[in-house]
């Protein structure tokens, strides 16, 4: 079992969780509540359809990873 300890793990955690949320709205999964669309459009300004928003966040997150290394 592994613990995220730091606010940094905390936060890409949650970036590749809302990922794999927008991932399964894409193929029709349905969720009570705010989409995870909306909230990535909020948090990162990111504009387009659920596709493009997928490949920005994507690129967000190599950009993450490629800065923590």
């Amino acid at each position: 079992m592994t613990t995220l300890s730091t606010t940094e793990a905390i936060n890409a955690y949650r970036i590749c969780a809302l990922r794999s949320a927008l991932k399964l709205e894409i193929l029709g999964m349905k969720k009570r509540g705010q989409s995870a669309y909306s909230i990535i459009k909020q948090e990162f300004g990111f504009k387009g359809n659920k596709q493009k928003v997928l490949e920005q966040l994507q690129s967000k997150i190599d950009e993450v990873k490629g800065n923590s290394k």
